[in-house]
């Protein structure tokens, strides 16, 4: 089965690099049970043309967002940046900057709205100089609430400080695969010729790179080694993507490992070879050697995307938990552009969207909170 498959809507069905579940509870009850804050990348310069705005949202995804300030601003979409998606399901602030050369700066109060579930306000504006461009930001930061918690207090406890001290395999999210996880279906459907919109496309090839990314990953937590070094292993520095390797794995490889300062990295699949080499290049491609993931690879290529990798592991930045009552679970952790929180719950055990099956009014497939 794809590691991106759902079994009966639940998640993934991805190997736990820290054992069995120790608990079953429910996320997102409420929005605000999944607070997310992205981090700027950059301060404002206070001159320019583009009105850099952060908004706080409920209930509404960032493309709908977007939608909504382009309309209030008199824009055209294209006059709107943002640095990272966020989901619909949850309590978001996040930047977007606006293009208005004319600097005239519209009612701010106008754009407030709340109907409903959805909810969207302006904490700050200043201007800045340049549009926001996408991936411009340090990280996200979460506050989450899981409700209903079942398991024994001390092995969730233990299950956290291991969460903490080690980190967990840096898996893409379920949300990237889509609604029913039906996008790596989608995008092999694509590659086989039938067409579909360029924006459409874009989630496609993501969500088939994503796949076989979780793939590999999933044989290298499967065999224990998805945060240790392999022979042919590539290297990913922290906080970058930058890459180093193959090398010889040495005293310092070692000490550079165990302070977090560098990773394990798998491929994202594109045209070329494989950076890695060796034991770690043989468990890739023995990993991707069946014939959807042959299929995903030879539609990747041929789209034009070239080999690229990600890390492994990720660590949860200041990680910190409380129990405001006795079925109460609250997290607080920040994370790198690109991560997932769902992958840090999933190294718990059984986590229940209460929110996964409400009806949708926004068109498309949303991104996870904390993709950036």
């Amino acid at each position: 089965m794809p590691a991106g498959a759902e079994v009966n809507g639940a998640a993934p069905a991805l190997p736990r690099a820290h054992g069995d579940a120790v608990l079953r509870a429910r996320s997102r009850t409420v929005a605000e049970d999944f607070f997310v804050e992205e981090l700027p990348g950059f301060a404002a310069s206070g001159s320019g043309e583009h009105l850099l705005l952060t908004v706080e949202k409920r209930g509404m995804n960032t493309a709908h967002a977007a939608e909504r300030i382009a309309a209030w601003a008199g824009v055209p979409a294209a006059a709107i940046g943002y640095a990272g998606l966020k989901d619909r399901r949850a309590l978001t602030r996040q930047r977007f900057s606006v293009h208005l050369p004319k600097r005239r700066l519209p009612d701010l109060g106008a754009l407030a709205r709340e109907h409903g579930d959805e909810r969207l306000r302006v904490l700050e504006h200043a201007w800045h100089a340049r549009k926001l461009p996408r991936g411009a930001l340090a990280g996200n930061r979460f506050a989450l609430v899981l409700r209903e918690v079942d398991g024994d207090r001390d092995l969730v406890e233990a299950r956290l400080q291991a969460i903490a001290a080690h980190g967990v395999p840096n898996y893409f999210g379920e949300q990237r695969f889509g609604r029913g996880a039906g996008n790596v279906g989608q995008a092999l459907a694509m590659f086989g010729g039938r067409r579909v919109r360029r924006d459409e496309r874009a989630l496609l090839l993501s969500a088939a790179r994503s796949e076989l990314f979780n793939r590999a990953l999933a044989a290298r937590v499967a065999r224990g080694c998805w945060d240790r070094a392999l022979d042919g292993e590539v290297w990913m520095l922290d906080g970058s993507r930058s890459v180093f390797g193959p090398v010889p794995h040495d005293a310092e490889i070692a000490r550079r490992l165990a302070g977090f300062d560098i990773h394990p990295s798998g491929p994202l699949w594109g045209r070329g070879e494989l950076r890695s080499a060796g034991e770690a290049a043989a468990l890739e491609r023995a990993a991707l050697a069946d014939p959807d993931a042959l299929a995903l690879r030879a539609g990747l290529e041929a789209a034009g995307l070239k080999q690229e990798r990600r890390a492994l592991r990720l660590r949860p930045d200041g990680l910190r938990w409380h129990w405001p009552d006795a079925r109460t679970l609250a997290l607080e952790f920040a994370l790198p552009p690109g991560a997932y929180a769902t992958a840090v719950l999933a190294e718990l055990g059984q986590i229940e969207d209460a929110q996964r099956r409400a009806p949708s009014r926004e068109a498309g497939v949303a991104e996870a909170p904390g993709e950036g």
